[in-house]
């Protein structure tokens, strides 16, 4: 199961994303919007995260004008790792290398055909795992302060 949700700026590139996922063979949940109604991009990265973290999901994707303040949101979540892509290159690096299970893309900077093979390449690339292992679980810091 894939996860997916935008905020107002996003809305019209999640639909083409939709349609990706879609196609190649994916069940995808629409956590929202449903319209260009102005929103809080925070309430629906959350929502993506928390699916992901509850493992009603294994992946998510966020939309948002530039896809900051949806990386931002989601990695406050413990187990969340999502990364802000901009080209192929990022969208196969933050899943070969970082296990990735989130994609962020920021409607407003990242062109459709280009969100398009992200999408694609994020979702088909597996974890290299290997020597990336102890980096990815390094991430996971328990905070003694908190």
């Amino acid at each position: 199961m894939i996860v997916i949700a935008s905020d107002h700026a996003g809305i019209d590139l999640k639909a083409r994303v939709l349609e990706v996922v879609r196609g190649e063979g994916h069940e995808v949940l629409d956590l929202g919007p449903m319209d260009s109604s102005s929103v809080d991009y925070p309430d629906f990265g959350h929502k993506v995260a928390a699916a992901v973290v509850a493992g009603e999901a294994q992946t998510g994707i966020l939309i948002c004008g530039t896809g900051i303040g949806m990386a931002m949101t989601a990695n406050r979540h413990p187990g969340i790792r999502a990364a802000l892509c901009h080209d192929a290159f990022t969208a196969e690096m933050a899943r070969r290398h970082n296990d990735a299970n989130v994609l962020c893309i920021g409607a407003r900077s990242t062109g459709p055909g280009v969100a398009e093979q992200m999408v694609r390449i994020f979702l088909e690339t597996p974890f290299e795992g290997g020597r990336h292992q102890r980096r990815v679980e390094l991430i996971e810091i328990e905070r003694e302060d908190s």
